[in-house]
């Protein structure tokens, strides 16, 4: 099984839309994809994942389920407020001085993340569930193969929310992730199970955070999420 996971485009968050830039990285990323061989796809509720998703779905002559869980991890009204902190927004003297932060589900068990931990285990919850639709159930850190799936699924997303699937994925600490890696807008996330001793089955990312449509066709990156200089490549 393959999962692409696609960050959406250059952002007007003030809008829930796409810029000018995000729409003509949406139409790159069309016509990168156009060959593809994808079975399912999925979006999140939010406009700029759906506006970013519009130019592929009409390429490969498909509709996206939308799911309200793959939408940004906000975890709370009161954090998208500023009454709770961001978790991928902390300094870091704050977050590294906990070793928590760097292991598994330690991270959830700080005063600073408490508040997204029933959020962040209901997203996890959601991911296998759609996994188990397609033969793969959950074994502790690994997936049992109940029925074996080729099938490609694509979920046009945003950056939080996918450090939460590759957080669950790869059992690595969601904090670390988020402070860790940058997924520009439009950037391909690819994950193919390995199924090599019997049922037993493990998410590896094949690519993180790739730009190649970008780059081929002289599109700068965007560096929206990003708190440095993005590596341009001509």
């Amino acid at each position: 099984m393959r999962i692409i996971l696609i960050r959406h485009g250059d952002p007007d968050y003030e809008h829930d839309s796409l810029t000018a830039k995000g729409q003509r990285e949406a139409e790159h990323l069309a016509a990168r994809a156009a060959n593809w061989h994808v079975d399912d796809v999925y979006v999140s509720p939010l406009g700029r994942a759906r506006e970013t998703a519009q130019p592929c779905l009409t390429a490969w002559g498909k509709q996206a389920v939308v799911l309200d869980w793959a939408q940004e991890f906000y975890f709370a009204e009161a954090a998208k407020e500023g009454k709770l902190p961001l978790v991928w927004d902390f300094f870091p003297a704050d977050w590294t001085v906990h070793g928590e932060n760097f292991r598994e589900a330690e991270w959830l068990s700080l005063p600073d993340v408490a508040h997204v931990k029933a959020d962040y285990e209901r997203t996890c919850r959601s991911l296998d569930a759609l996994l188990s639709d397609y033969g793969y159930q959950r074994d502790g850190r690994f997936y049992r193969v109940r029925a074996h799936s080729d099938k490609t699924i694509v979920i046009f997303c945003h950056f939080g929310i996918s450090m939460v699937f590759l957080s669950h994925l790869l059992n690595i600490s969601a904090e670390a992730l988020w402070h860790g890696l940058f997924l520009a807008p439009t950037s391909v996330t690819v994950l193919n199970s390995e199924e090599r001793r019997g049922d037993e089955a493990y998410f590896r990312a094949e690519r993180v955070g790739d730009c190649y449509h970008l780059i081929a066709n002289g599109e700068p990156v965007s560096p929206s999420g990003y708190f440095t200089d993005i590596f341009q490549e001509s």
